[in-house]
């Protein structure tokens, strides 16, 4: 991999492509009030504010919108990712795939590469994703076999297009609870904040803080707590996600991207 290399003095553009992951999910602007680029800030936008650190200007688009499949996100942001010419691109997809009855990383692994065949042609570097290792997780442990799977596959994909990689899967820290938030599937403030301090690293960027930093020590949950945050959990979540999937329906209905141009990122605060 060649590496990722820009003008300090002048202008880079970036452009977030993916699902709830890259959207921010669960990471609400600390205000807690709804921006004029969404309500959700995330890694990515974390990643972006950072990046305005280390250039005259940074300018950003983030076109993830929440649930979409692989080949969603090749058909629907990649031609869009191709008409900006963006310098760098972020891309995390699959993981909706794989979470569906079904879902095969072969095929998934096909569709995303043919995705950045086209963006890498445009002379964007492009970042991957690894998924995580769900063994901490017991209602997605069974998936960790074609996880596995699917990473080997973006791995090759990789190489073979020379792209940079994050590796999610060996970011042991992910496997905390508060790396989390209560659904289980999108990540906490502090989940999405330690993912853009790795994705920093991976580009050569000083992250400005570590992102492997222990954990505090939590106090111990009692199994009757821990079963009613189960029960909640599956009757706020789980049922609806499968009611979506038996239906056809995804959370991301309706929802456009947050920021579909780009544009200069302005940093308040």
């Amino acid at each position: 991999m060649s590496g990722f290399a820009f003008d300090r003095d002048g202008v880079l553009s970036y452009v977030a492509l993916g699902d709830s992951f890259s959207e921010g999910l669960s990471d609400p602007y600390p205000d807690s009030a709804e921006t004029p680029h969404g309500h959700f800030r995330g890694w990515a936008d974390r990643l972006a504010e950072r990046l305005a650190d280390e250039v005259r200007e940074l300018r950003y688009a983030n076109l993830a919108v929440r649930g979409r499949l692989a080949r969603q996100i090749v058909t629907e942001q990649v031609p869009r990712a191709e008409q900006l010419q963006p310098d760098l691109v972020t891309l995390a997809a699959g993981g909706n795939d794989i979470l569906r009855p079904g879902g095969d990383p072969d095929q998934i692994a096909t569709i995303v590469d043919q995705g950045i065949s086209r963006l890498r042609a445009t002379g964007a570097h492009v970042v991957l994703f690894t998924g995580i290792d769900p063994e901490f997780q017991p209602v997605m442990r069974p998936l960790r076999g074609k996880i596995a799977v699917y990473n080997m596959h973006l791995r090759a994909i990789a190489d073979a297009h020379d792209c940079s990689v994050v590796d999610l899967w060996a970011m042991r820290v992910l496997g905390d609870a508060r790396a989390w938030s209560w659904d289980r599937l999108h990540h906490s403030s502090e989940g999405h904040r330690r993912i853009a301090l790795r994705v920093c690293e991976v580009l050569g960027v000083d992250p400005g803080a570590d992102w492997r930093e222990p954990w505090p020590e939590s106090p111990q949950v009692a199994w009757a707590d821990a079963r009613r945050a189960d029960a909640r959990w599956a009757r706020e979540f789980l049922v609806p996600w499968i009611g979506r999937r038996l239906t056809g329906r995804s959370s991301g209905d309706g929802v456009s991207p947050k920021r579909p141009d780009l544009a200069p990122l302005r940093v308040s605060g």
